[in-house]
């Protein structure tokens, strides 16, 4: 996958207005999640570069299975599988916040780590949708127990922000996944200059990080950069062979789009909450 997919995944922020989130929780007697929250982010922008490789996408391409399906079938698994990624972080965001916020910090770093490794190296080297179907398991499990820390910094499930920055995603993936089927060749465009811009932007917030700098600009930028990834991996997973592997491959790509735009989309909505 070409966008910032493997330990993007949850790209969690210790950004400005974050960071004083997770002071304020710690205070309120949150605990560990401010230490597990700062701790993935460090990792975060080393990780990314597992997933910018463009051989996955190639390969999955060429590849076949044996077991083509109908265009309709192709696409209904796919939204499915999104569906059922959304939903599972819903739940772990919902039930299991206090489960993972008592798990300690370093284990659950590296266990993170190692599953949405392996979990991205099955989806892509296999051509199996069982194995392919677990690697993505091994990304979205984990993924929503990132997740849940964001969320509960930001106030839980039911607040303002969180529920705000839901809306505006979902608004986004719809409108993008639209703009692909209506301007295909202009989405088929998009790659070289997404990857570029996605490199630029990772590299600035490294920058950033080291120097102790800030700005919400970054967080615009990504939030743009992942919105026409939406487009761009819609586009693109209509390009594909239609088999049941290539549908959970690509809807890894788009999940993974739209987990990183809901995480931008937080970190901007509540810099501005703090604003006011």
């Amino acid at each position: 996958m070409v966008n910032i997919e493997l330990c993007c995944l949850l790209k969690p922020r210790a950004e400005w207005c974050l960071y004083k989130k997770l002071r304020q929780a710690r205070s309120a007697g949150r605990g560990i999640l401010h230490i597990v929250y700062a701790k993935i982010y460090k990792k975060r922008d080393a990780l990314i570069m597992m997933s910018l490789s463009k051989e996955r996408k190639e390969r999955r391409l060429q590849s076949y299975d044996g077991m083509m399906m109908t265009r309709r079938g192709y696409n209904a698994a796919l939204c499915g599988l999104l569906l059922y990624g959304i939903a599972a972080n819903f739940i772990i965001c919902k039930y299991f916040t206090d489960a993972v916020a008592a798990l300690n910090p370093t284990a659950f770093l590296i266990g993170y780590l190692v599953c949405a490794i392996i979990g991205c190296l099955m989806s892509g080297l296999s051509h199996n949708p069982v194995i392919s179907f677990i690697g993505y398991n091994l990304v979205v499990l984990p993924c929503g127990m990132s997740i849940s820390i964001a969320v509960e910094a930001y106030g839980g499930l039911d607040s303002e922000i969180v529920v705000e920055a839901f809306m505006i995603t979902l608004c986004i993936t719809a409108a993008m996944t639209l703009f692909a089927i209506i301007c295909p060749q202009f989405c088929s465009k998009l790659g070289g200059i997404l990857f570029a811009s996605l490199i630029g932007l990772i590299l600035a917030r490294l920058v950033m990080l080291i120097f102790g700098m800030y700005s919400i600009a970054a967080a615009w930028i990504g939030a743009v950069i992942f919105s026409l990834y939406i487009a761009y991996d819609v586009w693109r997973s209509q390009q594909y062979p239609l088999t049941l592997d290539n549908a959970i491959d690509s809807a890894l790509d788009i999940y993974l789009d739209i987990i990183n735009l809901f995480l931008e989309l937080l970190e901007i909505l509540g810099r501005y909450k703090d604003d006011d």
